[in-house]
């Protein structure tokens, strides 16, 4: 094992659930902070229990509270919050953060790097793509997870850190698939054709990944949704590794299987979603280079129409 970290995760739903667990199992100390009263104090009673597809595994070590603790440095800080609370979550970790430690931010869309660059220095950031975990929460402190594919990371600014690598051996000593890239751009962005296929349309049907595919008509409507991102990254000169977009997010689409996206799971609990920084990201990039969006623009029509509609 590696010299162990001290670490926060900011926001514990499904995603920062799994990474305190193992990371806490692992011999890291960590500090779960989630502004989800019930969730934090069912971690503090009892611990957090995970089912994942090595089984049930339960991390008792955990501290859990509903803030970041102000005058408390930890060697590294992770945002797994909704992209909507990067910027708050950023904002609370710069008032502790020191020299040495690094701050990951792993959200879904585009947007994130730039939302914790604007309180703290890129060379202290890095960015996270989590891939092929499809995971949920079934209550209180207890999560799941169908898969755990790859999180891959990357510095926003420079490369070959020690601090990096540092990081990715903490991860790696809790059972995580870790693989460091230099052009992390290009992982978010392919990253994001998969989010812009799956989750809002996923979304407006009512339907789990395998689902949608199995409807031609509203899994054309999905496809179309990409290739409207894809035609945008092209553009903007993203150096995709594939030649087949559809290939890529359909082979994607079929390892992940009934998963539900997040984007599904928070409609269902009538809770906001990250509609903006994924098929709203593609409406935005695409009135700046003025190309047209059709699909995504109906598709972010009908998920915000809905959202208006929650209490």
């Amino acid at each position: 094992m590696t010299t162990p970290l001290k670490i926060a995760i900011i926001g514990t739903g499904a995603m920062g659930s799994i990474y305190a667990a193992r990371l806490s199992n692992a011999g890291h100390s960590v500090c779960a902070i989630d502004v989800w009263a019930d969730h934090v104090d069912a971690i503090n009673l009892d611990g957090l229990t995970i089912d994942g597809p090595e089984g049930r595994s339960k991390a008792a070590n955990i501290r859990a509270t509903h803030e970041l603790p102000p005058d408390e440095p930890f060697d590294l800080y992770v945002i797994a919050t909704k992209s909507f609370a990067v910027r708050k979550s950023a904002e609370a970790i710069a008032k502790t953060l020191t020299p040495d430690a690094m701050v990951l931010t792993i959200q879904n869309g585009l947007g994130a790097g730039d939302d914790v660059a604007a309180f703290i220095p890129k060379s202290q950031i890095i960015l996270g793509v989590a891939e092929g975990f499809g995971a949920s929460m079934i209550g209180h402190a207890h999560a799941a997870h169908t898969s755990m594919k790859q999180i891959r990371l990357g510095l926003m600014q420079g490369v070959n850190d020690h601090r990096l690598s540092r990081v990715a051996d903490a991860w790696r000593d809790g059972g995580f698939h870790i693989e460091i890239y230099n052009d992390i751009a290009q992982l978010i962005w392919e990253k994001l054709l998969c989010n812009v296929t799956l989750s809002s349309p996923c979304t407006a049907f009512g339907w789990n990944v395998a689902e949608l595919r199995a409807h031609a008509a509203e899994w054309n409507i999905a496809l179309s949704c990409m290739k409207e991102a894809y035609a945008i990254g092209t553009q903007l000169g993203i150096n995709f590794s594939f030649d087949d977009p559809i290939r890529y997010v359909t082979e994607f689409a079929e390892r992940v299987g009934t998963a539900k996206p997040s984007m599904l799971q928070d409609h269902e609990a009538q809770r906001a979603s990250e509609i903006g920084t994924i098929n709203g990201a593609i409406l935005k990039l695409g009135n700046k280079l003025n190309m047209t969006t059709p699909y995504n623009e109906t598709i972010c029509a009908v998920i915000r129409a809905r959202e208006a509609q929650f209490d």
